[in-house]
C-alpha cells in the first residue's frame, strides 16, 4: 500500500522539501511503471481535461488548465509572448526634433506604445515596401511646442504653470487614416492604449513634430509586438498537514504561510489548524524554519495543474488573446496535425464554436467563476 502510494505521488506531485525539490521529470510515458497504461489514449485525455476560468476583468485573465504536460503549457506561454500579432510603431519619420531626447531613443519609445487595433484587420506589410496602403499601416502625427506660458506668475517655479506643452503624452498622437481607413474605424476607435504615458518633455522654442507608421508583427521578431505585459504559469499548491496542529502551533503555522491559506478553528474549546485555500500560498517554504511544524507538512505541487495568468497591454481582450493563442492561428499549428487538432478542439472549447448558445457543444469542459 505504501509503494502504491509513493508512486502515486511521484507520478501526480512534485514535493517541495527543505532542501530540494523531488519529482521534478514528468515519468508517466509507456512502459516506465509496472501495472499502469500511460500510452496515450485521446478518449482518456478528452475526460480528464478542462479549461477553468477564475478571473476575467478588461486587462487581466486567470484560468486553470488540468490536465496537459508541461511542454504544451509552455508551448502555450511562448506563442502568448512571441507569437499573437498586435500593431505597433515601426517607422518614424522625423520633421524636427529641437527636444534633449535623440531621435533613436524617442523612436524607440513610440514604439514601445501599445496601439489600440483590432491586428486581425490587417495584413501583414510585405518586405521592400517603403509606402503603406490602408491594409497593412497605421499613420499617426505627433507635432507639439513647448511655449511660455503669459499668464504665469512672475515668481512662480512650477514648470505646468510657466510653460504650455511642456509635457508631450500619448494623448497628443493623432490618428491620420489612409485611404478608405476613416469609414472602416469608427473615431476612437484606433488611438494609444493609454492617453497619459510619458513620452518627452520640452522647454520654450523647443518641438516635435515626426510621423509615425504602424504595421503588424509578432513577439518573436521584437518585443514592441508582444500583446501581454505577462502571461506566466505555477503549478497548483497542494498542501497536506501529516498531523492534527493545535493550540498555539496553530496559530504559528497560519503566520508561516500566506494570508488565507492556514484557517484556525476552535473545535471543542481548542484551537486547529486546517487548510483552507492552499491556491493562495507563494511556497516560499517558510514552515521549514519551525523544527515543531516543519514535519506535520506536506508542500507539493500538483503536476498537471496549470494556473495561467495573462495580463493584456490592452491591445485586445485577454480572453481573445488566449483564444487567438489557442487556435494556432499564431504558427502553433504549423508545426504538426497533432498541435493542429489540439488548438482547434482547445479553441472550440474555449469560444464555445458556432452558434453557441449557452452550452459548449464541444469535447472539453470549459467552466467559469467569474
Amino acid at each position: 500500500m505504501a509503494a502504491a502510494q509513493a508512486v502515486e505521488e511521484m507520478r501526480t506531485r512534485v514535493v517541495l522539501g527543505e532542501f530540494g525539490v523531488r519529482n521534478v521529470h514528468t515519468t508517466d510515458f509507456p512502459g516506465n511503471y509496472s501495472g499502469y497504461d500511460d500510452a496515450w489514449d485521446q478518449d482518456r485525455f478528452e475526460k480528464n481535461f478542462r479549461v477553468d476560468i477564475v478571473h476575467l476583468d478588461e486587462n487581466s485573465l486567470e484560468f486553470d488548465m488540468v490536465g496537459i504536460d508541461a511542454a504544451i503549457a509552455n508551448a502555450f506561454r511562448r506563442i502568448l509572448l512571441a507569437e499573437v500579432p498586435t500593431m505597433a510603431v515601426e517607422k518614424v519619420l522625423v520633421y524636427n526634433n529641437t527636444s534633449i531626447v535623440q531621435d533613436e531613443i524617442l523612436a524607440h519609445r513610440l514604439g514601445l506604445i501599445p496601439i489600440h487595433a483590432d491586428p486581425r484587420l490587417f495584413e501583414y506589410r510585405n518586405q521592400g515596401d517603403e509606402e503603406g496602403t490602408e491594409i497593412d499601416t497605421l499613420q499617426f502625427r505627433l507635432q507639439v511646442r513647448c511655449t511660455q506660458n503669459p499668464h504665469a506668475a512672475k515668481d512662480s517655479s512650477d514648470p505646468n504653470e510657466l510653460y504650455v506643452n511642456h509635457k508631450v503624452y500619448t494623448r497628443h498622437m493623432t490618428w491620420v487614416p489612409l485611404g478608405n481607413q476613416a469609414d472602416l474605424f469608427p473615431e476612437g476607435t484606433i488611438r494609444p492604449v493609454h492617453d497619459d504615458i510619458l513620452i518627452a518633455q520640452l522647454r520654450p522654442g523647443q518641438e516635435i513634430d515626426l510621423l509615425m507608421h504602424c504595421v503588424k508583427g509578432i513577439g518573436k521578431d521584437h518585443a514592441k509586438f508582444s500583446p501581454v505585459a505577462t502571461a506566466s504559469y505555477r503549478l497548483l499548491p497542494d498542501i497536506t498537514l501529516l498531523e492534527p496542529v493545535e493550540g498555539e502551533a496553530a496559530e504559528e503555522l497560519r503566520q508561516c504561510f500566506s494570508p488565507g491559506v492556514i484557517e484556525v478553528q476552535e473545535v471543542q474549546g481548542k484551537k486547529v489548524a486546517r487548510v483552507a485555500n492552499p491556491r493562495l500560498d507563494t511556497f516560499s517554504r517558510e514552515v521549514f524554519r519551525n523544527e515543531k511544524l516543519k514535519k506535520a507538512v506536506r508542500l507539493a505541487r500538483v503536476r498537471d495543474h496549470y494556473i495561467f495568468s495573462v495580463e493584456s497591454t490592452g491591445v485586445l481582450p485577454p480572453d481573445v488573446l488566449v483564444s487567438e493563442a489557442i487556435k494556432g492561428r499564431a504558427g502553433l499549428g504549423d508545426s504538426s496535425i497533432l498541435a493542429e487538432d489540439f488548438g482547434s478542439c482547445l479553441a472550440l472549447s474555449v469560444t464555445g464554436g458556432p452558434g453557441f448558445s449557452g452550452t459548449i457543444p464541444a469535447l472539453f469542459s470549459v467552466n467559469t467563476f467569474c
